[in-house]
């Protein structure tokens, strides 16, 4: 049988032999759910106390609660910190797994980002993990996740047969557009946010022109490029079709995502959403390369690339549905066939906005959000304990209230807030935590007891609002 991240339920290393599912009883009280202080992998002043801050603006008890174990679950329980050659290394595992993906390090922290710039060890913590994603990126830029030793081989029982050139210190070799997008986003958001160029040196650079040209390579203009992967499993989503190369497409200057931010394969090789986040995260690692590089070659490399993406995007990015409306596809093959679908994954089509890749009030956007949380959506589920959006990974029926969250992050709805809200607070089967899934019918069935990246999600959502709609925040819900 073939493993993957949804078997990681009830216990830290469960594997093979886990059950699909979790149950669990609702708490007598609201007792913290947080490691003893002993324990915990990293504590940071100014993390506790903007935890104070917006603790005390939480009117409703359970999400007081939920908040005060999510928010630090990350520091508290994901990160190693080390150093490589006397500098700062910043080691972050998805939760469950013993393994960093690029695309989860990078989210899992973001929530901390606005207060390292008054802490030094936080931002210490942001510097090691710039770097030590620009040498995993240096060691196999179409890997997803790696391992904590560069010279080790992978530990994760689903890869140790997959058909591919897998390196050592790559835990699995799943070619995702996100996973190179999502540590050019960090980037941005440390530079932004302290001013501090120290982590922007010439391995960072070696790396983002490593991720520079890998989007090249994927463009496919010259042929299918040096990545393929097989896996032998019973489901079509682990693997990739064609001597696994994907399906056909068509070079149109888009570029080909083996896998999708859920770590399925793709069905057309062009994943929008993905394409979409390329191209704001090129532009932000342009501002970088400018602005606390000082490398105007690499600002105008990552520019050019944006450019030509976005284009093809206007040319070959949205279909029309079937009463007629144009919205943006979820994938396309250059050929003209598209597929509309929504991933709760991020970047997905919903989480646009989010991202910053849409404007918020962008009309193409909104009515694609808006069928995206609609029957239009093959994903999109509706039962007794709520509505939301879910996807292949964890099955049919199946809500992930990632898509609740970053639906609340995209709008300031209160009554849309207000309804993701408490939808989140009733189906977290009284763990204290955001599973990866629950059954829309019964929230006593879930996966995943810790995932790292929706528990700092759900906290970003928190400490946004205290800002943006503390009278929401307050209130009941």
């Amino acid at each position: 049988m073939t493993i993957d991240r949804r078997t990681f339920v009830g216990a830290a290393a469960a594997l093979a032999t886990a059950p699909a599912v979790a149950r669990a009883a609702t708490p007598a009280a609201f007792a913290s759910k947080r490691p003893p202080l002993g324990e915990r992998r990293f504590t940071s002043r100014a993390v506790e106390q903007e935890m104070q801050r917006v603790s005390a603006k939480i009117g409703d008890p359970k999400l007081r609660w939920m908040f005060g174990n999510c928010y630090p679950n990350t520091l508290d329980t994901t990160v190693r910190l080390g150093t490589v050659d006397g500098r700062a290394d910043t080691f972050v595992i998805t939760g469950d797994i013993d393994a960093m993906w690029l695309r989860d390090s990078s989210a899992q922290v973001a929530p901390y980002v606005h207060l390292a710039k008054a802490d030094p060890r936080l931002a210490e913590l942001f510097r090691g993990l710039i770097a030590r994603q620009a040498r995993c990126i240096l060691i196999d830029p179409y890997a997803n996740a790696y391992l904590e030793d560069p010279r080790a081989k992978t530990t994760l029982e689903w890869s140790l047969k997959d058909v591919t050139e897998l390196k050592l210190g790559v835990a699995e070799r799943k070619w995702e557009i996100d996973s190179l997008c999502y540590p050019m986003r960090l980037a941005l958001q440390y530079w932004r946010a302290t001013g501090d160029a120290r982590p922007f040196d010439a391995t960072w650079a070696e790396g983002a022109r490593a991720s520079i040209r890998t989007f090249r390579e994927q463009q496919r203009k010259d042929g299918p490029g040096p990545y393929r992967f097989l896996r032998v499993s019973d489901r079509n989503t682990e693997t990739m079709p064609l001597s696994g190369y994907g399906n056909p497409m068509k070079p149109v200057g888009l570029i080909v995502s083996g896998f999708r931010p859920s770590d399925d394969a793709c069905q057309y090789p062009f994943l929008i959403p993905s394409n979409l986040f390329a191209v704001s995260a090129l532009r932000g690692l342009a501002t970088v390369a400018n602005e606390a590089k000082r490398d105007a070659a690499l600002a105008q490399e990552a520019s050019a690339l944006a450019d030509e993406v976005d284009a093809a995007l206007r040319a070959y990015g949205t279909m029309k549905l079937r009463d007629g409306r144009e919205v943006w596809a979820y994938e396309v093959d250059g050929y003209g066939n598209a597929y509309f679908m929504d991933d709760a994954n991020v970047p997905s089509l919903s989480g646009l906005s989010y991202l910053g890749c849409v404007a918020p009030d962008d009309a193409l956007w909104r009515r694609t959000e808006a069928a995206a949380w609609s029957d239009d959506n093959p994903y999109f589920f509706r039962g007794r304990a709520g509505e939301g959006i879910g996807g292949p990974h964890a099955g049919m029926r199946q809500i992930w209230p990632m898509s609740l969250i970053v639906r609340a992050l995209s709008t300031s709805d209160p009554a849309v807030i207000r309804t993701c809200l408490r939808t989140i607070r009733d189906t977290d089967a009284g763990t204290g935590f955001i599973h990866e899934s629950f059954d829309q019918d019964d929230p006593t069935t879930w996966t995943r007891h810790w995932f790292a990246w929706a528990n700092g999600l759900f906290g970003e959502l928190i400490v946004r609002l205290a800002t943006t709609q503390p009278a929401l925040l307050a209130g009941p819900m």
